[in-house]
């Protein structure tokens, strides 16, 4: 949540950012079955790393782990495995830049061979096409 505040002594402006406590009991069950505290950094350090080199603002990235932050509280109670909080940020990652969302899923679904990077970007040079045809295909 944002909220605009005034500074009483100087009156000057400022932006302040506020967020629910219930976060601090969510679980995230690894996928090794271990369960640790949900830690928004994780998912904003992640998005860091996919997004390194393009052209992607902080803006970005913290709207994207909000997004995500709001559909994991909605949804889930005490538990989510990892496994959906990756799928939550690849689906929200996706439309924002095609170069990041593979690197990301990549790392998510743990590539091994070429051949998953080949069908991936396959699958989104299909879904970009079929959003809007008149478009340039991505890695031509």
């Amino acid at each position: 949540m944002r909220r605009r505040r005034e500074c009483l002594s100087c009156g000057r402006r400022y932006t302040t950012r506020e967020r629910v406590e219930d976060e601090l009991r969510l679980v995230v069950i690894k996928s090794n079955g271990s369960r640790m505290p949900y830690q928004r950094e994780k998912i904003q350090d992640g998005l860091e790393r996919a997004c390194t080199k393009l052209p992607i603002t902080e803006a970005q990235i913290e709207h994207i782990v909000d997004r995500v932050e709001e559909d994991l509280f909605r949804a889930h109670d005490r538990e989510v495995s990892s496994e959906q909080i990756g799928r939550l940020v690849a689906r929200h990652l996706r439309p924002v830049n095609a170069v990041a969302y593979v690197r990301f899923v990549s790392v998510y679904r743990k590539f091994s061979t070429i051949q998953e990077f080949i069908d991936e970007i396959q699958d989104v040079r299909d879904r970009v096409a079929l959003e809007s045809p008149q478009q340039r295909p991505l890695f031509d």
